[in-house]
């Protein structure tokens, strides 16, 4: 079980994406989509680089939650709403997501908790909540 209040801050998590998790997240979820990898593509459609897929952004958040609460199968609902692309440069080191949550609720063994994430500063996703049974 875990102790959980309104205003509670949860562990920061810091998760590095290069482009070798991008093209390898590609494989693993059959999206091919040439913009995870190509450049040019991702270029020619207005985007500023190769950017990593809405999906990894998303399930690499949860971790903030299921780190902190130590069993996955205690998430209850995880919704969040994509805001910006994470853009991943040609670089050995790639770029870093910043997630950090906060406890907002605690009813009936139940918390509600809003995560933000970022990269570069600039929030990736937006209005992300998750609801995990702490009883």
């Amino acid at each position: 079980m875990t102790e959980a209040a309104p205003g509670q801050g949860l562990p920061e998590l810091r998760v590095r994406v290069t482009r070798s998790t991008v093209v390898r997240y590609s494989g693993a979820s059959t999206d091919f989509n040439e913009i995870h990898f190509s450049e040019r593509h991702a270029q020619a459609i207005g985007l500023p680089g190769v950017v990593a897929h809405g999906m990894w952004t998303m399930g690499a958040g949860l971790r903030v939650v299921t780190d902190w609460i130590g069993d996955p199968a205690r998430v209850l609902s995880y919704t969040v709403r994509f805001t910006r692309p994470v853009v991943v440069p040609d670089t050995d080191e790639g770029t870093e997501v910043v997630y950090t949550a906060t406890v907002t609720d605690v009813v009936e063994g139940t918390a509600k908790i809003s995560i933000t994430a970022s990269c570069d500063g600039e929030a990736v996703l937006g209005a992300a909540r998750a609801e995990v049974r702490i009883d």
